[in-house]
């Protein structure tokens, strides 16, 4: 046994409870160790108690590793903590700089929520206190919407104004998007409505004759709904011709595949798109082209192009 003779004459009370916390071997000591401090600050304990409830929480190889010390060489509690930090020191995870605080982005399709909760994790794991970096790290990080356009217009002043912003921004999306998904009710039709009389002509007055309008063709339907769909047009760096074909941009974009005959989308055969590659239209014109390219637009991908 390790521990000397002092400690292993030393009986713990029933009244302790073994910690609930283990390791294995594969754990970050130094974080093992805090949890061990946290449980014992709660029951107390002398050193002695310490050096036998902390053997309790080794399982695996560290408990052939504890075994395997010399008989006696465990004297006190600090002692037995160097030695398992000095047997472990491999699985230490490295330390962070606050730097690291930028590396923190909100994924695409990430709610604000989600990335507000794991912002501040990482604020707090790196301990800091500098609220301009924080705000600042912040802003860098969450992806273009209403609320960073708020945070640009109306600059808070410390990351506690941010965070309350953002929860009252969360509470009034949640309540818009129940708000849209609700169903209106119909008006129930009025029971025993009287229906309003009409008004007859008199028949002592002559009635006019309507006047023959000339025959007027039938105008071509209006294109209302393309009207409605067209997507926003983006000034870019390129022409849109260069800019389908780079490969990162090419990729994301649902290529219809080529026609297997001399596919025509309009009358007008002249002009052809570059993207369905058919002719009707000019690619400047193409609506499937262009809502894809808006999608890209807004979540940022095509920022260094525009």
């Amino acid at each position: 046994m390790p521990f000397s003779q002092e400690i292993m004459d030393v009986v713990i009370p029933d009244t302790f409870v073994e910690p609930k916390v283990t390791f294995t071997g594969t754990e970050d000591p130094k974080a093992h160790l805090t949890a061990f401090h946290t449980q014992m600050m709660l029951v107390g304990g002398s050193d002695v108690v310490r050096c036998k409830l902390f053997m309790s929480t080794l399982l695996g190889t560290t408990m052939d590793w504890f075994i395997s010390l010399l008989d006696g060489h465990v004297t006190s509690f600090p002692q037995l903590t160097k030695l398992f930090k000095a047997q472990y020191i491999a699985n230490r995870a490295p330390p962070s700089i606050s730097y690291d605080l930028f590396d923190i982005r909100q994924y695409l399709g990430e709610s604000l929520k989600e990335f507000l909760h794991r912002f501040k994790a990482q604020v707090v794991r790196l301990n800091l206190k500098d609220e301009t970096m924080i705000m600042h790290a912040f802003r860098k990080g969450i992806v273009p919407g209403p609320f960073s356009e708020s945070l640009i217009r109306n600059r808070p002043k410390t990351f506690t104004e941010i965070r309350r912003r953002a929860v009252a921004y969360i509470a009034a999306k949640g309540e818009l998007n129940e708000k849209r998904t609700c169903v209106v009710p119909t008006r129930p039709r009025a029971l025993g409505r009287p229906q309003p009389l009409r008004v007859h002509e008199a028949s002592t007055e002559k009635k006019t004759l309507a006047k023959p309008q000339p025959y007027q063709p039938r105008k071509p339907p209006t294109r209302g709904r393309e009207r409605e769909n067209m997507p926003p047009r983006h000034d870019f760096v390129v022409e849109l011709k260069d800019l389908i074909v780079i490969p990162n941009i090419a990729e994301r974009l649902k290529i219809p595949p080529p026609p297997t005959t001399d596919k025509k989308l309009r009358p007008n055969k002249n002009v052809r798109c570059k993207f369905h590659q058919a002719s009707g239209h000019p690619i400047r014109n193409c609506l499937a082209l262009g809502h894809q390219l808006d999608e890209l637009v807004n979540n940022g991908f095509l920022r260094d192009y525009l």
